[in-house]
């Protein structure tokens, strides 16, 4: 299990998580801009970047989980905890079951179940990568994952984030994309009872904007703020997505 600490460990502390086909450096821009307030931990999902694939299936439960291990190994009792749609959801996850563990939850570009419509989606997804692997599906990502203003404007880093989905490890993707298809966390939203920051982006057609409006009205003490972006709002508006999380970490770490 791979994770990365910078800052002062005497700070408050704020863990990122990365999306499915990312890794912990998906929040290089929001490191640089907290690390000298905060204690940052950031972490690669099972299968993703640096941390390995378990040999069993396994559900948001399970990724929530791990978050809460990583913090009891080292010794944070309590957290800010940033997470985007994958790392989204466990944010959901975490707030359900372990929302005595955290100061405040910011789940962006996420949604809390998928129609069935969707699950098919997911399912084909992974018919595609389990026979042909992830090079069929690295443009079809890149156009949900930025406008196409972005991607025109940005070849060179959208060039880079397209090798990083690329190299994702294809039964970690394919594990991930299990636990994208069985989850279902709304009959359990209202009981998140802890400061939620709820990110969504204007233009997403994943986890779009009206899903994430719905989830504000059932999480009791939760925001909702919303980006001209795609999917991946904290790499195409870095510098509003970091205001966003330095407002809200000054209402609630205070």
């Amino acid at each position: 299990f791979y994770y990365e600490e910078e800052g002062d460990k005497d700070a408050p502390t704020v863990i990122f998580s990365n999306s499915l086909g990312a890794n912990l450096r998906m929040w290089d821009r929001q490191v640089e801009a907290l690390k000298h307030k905060f204690h940052i931990i950031r972490y690669d999902q099972r299968g993703h970047g640096r941390t390995t694939v378990p040999t069993t299936s396994f559900d948001f439960d399970d990724l929530a989980n791990d978050v809460v291990h990583l913090m009891d190994e080292l010794e944070v009792n309590q957290a800010n905890f940033v997470g985007l749609s994958m790392g989204g959801m466990t944010a959901l996850g975490l707030g359900i079951m372990h929302a005595r563990r955290f100061l405040s939850l910011t789940a962006s570009n996420c949604v809390a179940t998928f129609s069935e419509d969707a699950r098919q989606v997911w399912r084909d997804r992974v018919k595609t990568v389990a026979s042909e692997g992830l090079a069929p599906i690295l443009n079809a990502t890149i156009e949900r994952w930025f406008t196409k203003d972005f991607i025109d404007k940005n070849k060179a880093e959208v060039g880079g984030i397209r090798d990083m989905v690329g190299a994702t490890e294809i039964a970690g993707y394919i594990a991930c994309c299990a636990a994208l298809e069985r989850l279902n966390y709304v009959p359990n939203l209202s009981s998140i009872d802890i400061p939620t920051l709820l990110i969504a982006g204007r233009y997403d057609v994943g986890t779009p904007p009206v899903e994430m409006r719905k989830m504000k009205e059932l999480i009791v003490d939760s925001r909702y703020e919303e980006l001209p972006t795609a999917h991946v709002s904290n790499i195409e508006a870095y510098q509003d997505y970091n205001e966003l999380l330095l407002k809200f970490f000054d209402c609630v770490n205070t």
